[in-house]
Parts: C-alpha cells; sequence; structure tokens
C-alpha cells in the first residue's frame, strides 16, 4: 500500500489523500517537464533515519532550481502524519534483524503551470524485496559514459547536476541499459575517464593493507565537486568509519582505482550497503574480504539514525 500527505496549509500536520484517486492536477510542472525535486530516506521502527540531512539536501536542492518549498518543520510533521498511517493501515514485516522499515519519500514540485504555487507531498510505502537481496547476494555492474567531462558543474550549473531532481529519465534510461547487458546496476564516468556515481547511488571503495599489524583500513569516494550528488548515506558512513578508525578519501577516481579496489559498493538510503561483485565482468577483490568489509560497514551503518 502507498501513503500520501499533502503539506497544506489548511492541515499543520499534513492532509492525508487517498493514493488510488487522482491527486495531481494534469498541468502540474512536476509532472508536464520534471520540474521539481525529492528525497527519499528510510523510516525504521517508525523512525526517519537521516532526516536532517535529507531535508538540508532538499533545501539545497530547491535553491538550485529557484524553487520555493516549505519550511522543515512542515515535512517533519507530515512524515510523522505519513510515517503512523502507514503503520496503522499495514501489516508490517520485519526485516533479518526484526526491524520494521518504511520508504519515506518527499517531493516537491513548481505546481500547475501559471498558478505559482508550488506542490508538496510525503509518500510512504513499503520497502522493495529486491533490495535485500541486492545487499546479499551483491551486484554485477557496469560503466556507462554520462556524456559531461568532470568539471563541467562548474561552467554549466545550469544542469542541475548536484541537485536531486525529478528528471530521472536519464537514470532509468541507463538502469534499462544495464538490464538489457545482464547486469544488475550503473556506474556512471564523465567523458574525461573520472568515477562519478549510480544511477541511484552513491559509489564507494575500500583498500586493506596489512602489514603484519593493525590493518589499515581506507575508505574512498569520488570528489563531490565533480558534479555528483552528495550522499547522505555516503557522509554517515564516512563520518561512523571515522570513528571506527577507518582512514578516508575523496577521489579523483578512475575506473583502474575501483578494479584494482579490494571492495567497491553503491551505497543508498533505502538500498543501504550493496557490494559490487563485478564491473563490466571482472571480479573485484575476493567474496570472502567483500563479505567482511560489507559486514563490518553495514554494522556501522546500523548505528546510524
Amino acid at each position: 500500500m502507498t501513503v500520501l500527505v499533502f503539506l497544506d496549509p489548511s492541515h499543520p500536520d499534513g492532509r492525508l489523500a487517498d493514493a488510488e484517486a487522482p491527486a495531481l492536477l494534469a498541468t502540474d510542472q512536476g509532472a508536464t517537464r520534471g520540474d521539481g525535486i525529492f528525497e527519499t530516506l528510510l523510516a525504521v521502527n517508525g523512525a526517519p533515519r537521516k532526516v536532517q540531512a535529507h531535508l538540508h539536501r532538499l533545501a539545497t536542492s530547491a535553491q538550485s532550481l529557484a524553487l520555493e518549498v516549505p519550511e522543515a518543520d512542515a515535512w517533519l510533521r507530515a512524515i510523522t502524519t505519513a510515517v503512523d498511517a502507514f503503520a496503522a493501515a499495514s501489516l508490517q514485516v520485519p526485516d533479518e534483524h526484526g526491524n520494521t522499515n518504511i520508504v519515506i519519500k518527499l517531493f516537491a514540485t513548481r505546481g500547475p503551470e501559471g498558478a505559482d504555487t508550488p506542490t508538496a507531498w510525503v509518500q510512504a510505502a513499503a520497502v522493495p524485496p529486491a533490495l535485500a537481496g541486492q545487499r546479499a547476494k551483491g551486484l554485477d555492474v557496469i560503466l556507462l559514459d554520462r556524456g559531461y567531462d568532470s568539471t563541467v558543474a562548474h561552467r554549466a550549473p545550469w544542469l542541475l547536476l548536484g541537485a536531486k531532481t525529478l528528471s530521472y529519465a536519464v537514470n532509468m534510461a541507463a538502469l534499462r541499459h544495464a538490464h538489457a547487458q545482464g547486469a544488475d546496476d550503473v556506474i556512471f564516468t564523465s567523458s574525461d575517464g573520472h568515477v562519478l556515481e549510480g544511477p541511484t547511488s552513491s559509489v564507494l571503495l575500500a583498500h586493506v593493507q596489512d602489514d603484519g599489524g593493525a590493518p589499515v583500513k581506507r575508505l574512498v569516494t569520488p570528489n563531490l565537486d565533480s558534479g555528483i550528488l552528495p550522499g547522505t548515506t555516503q557522509g554517515a558512513l564516512f563520518a561512523a568509519a571515522r570513528d571506527a578508525g577507518w582512514e578516508l578519501g575523496y577521489g579523483p577516481l578512475v575506473p583502474a582505482d575501483l578494479l584494482d579496489a579490494d571492495a567497491v559498493w553503491l551505497v543508498s538510503s533505502i538500498r543501504l550497503l550493496a557490494p559490487v561483485n563485478t564491473i563490466d565482468g571482472t571480479e573485484i577483490g575476493t567474496a570472502e574480504v567483500r563479505a567482511r568489509l560489507t559486514a563490518e560497514l553495514s554494522a556501522l551503518l546500523a548505528q546510524v539514525h
């Protein structure tokens, strides 16, 4: 089932709407032009994870689009209404750790054309079962050229490369192309050969150096000024890993760095930490090391609220 809660000034805690009934005008620019933004976060046992980080990124995306959106308190009240309504109306099956999980999506569009009235709503739904399988089995990934060089975000900010917009048709096309090639997902590269991100995820890699003493573990992600979306899960995991003694690094990265890593992951708020088994048919590290590092970092990520 799906729960919809619209942010409505006449309903301080949000207005519940029937998800099976028409709720969005056909002239809304989010539908006609993809002119809007969104965020996706996970609620675990009724508590939204990293909610302030998601609200901050939502506000940053809105600023990039010159889009007026509700204040954070209004979003928080609507999120609570959506979580409570979903929990009351659905049978939630605990995951392998005994937790219940809800996918929360925040949407804001420029509203109906000519009305100058933004549309904003919260959606609550179940976690797709396939994502748990990806965490358990890992992913076969291909590299795809995004068609921009790694400096274009500075030269052409109107491309909105660092904003989480509703214009995801290219990302979905990339995933369909990967599936047609027998792969599970994609890592984008820039036209000048830098590693960027996945269509719906951030990229992480790890190196472990053991000289007989305490192993030195390093976690690396592409540099954030290369036109990629700053990942809330990547940021939270970096903070937890640093506290656990990991060294941290930011690119630039090239495909050879991925192939040379002991482990590579695609991370996002709902899928969490999914290990990459192969890239363009080449195995990354070994299955034993991937499993061990994935378990260690997943335990750290589970502590993030």
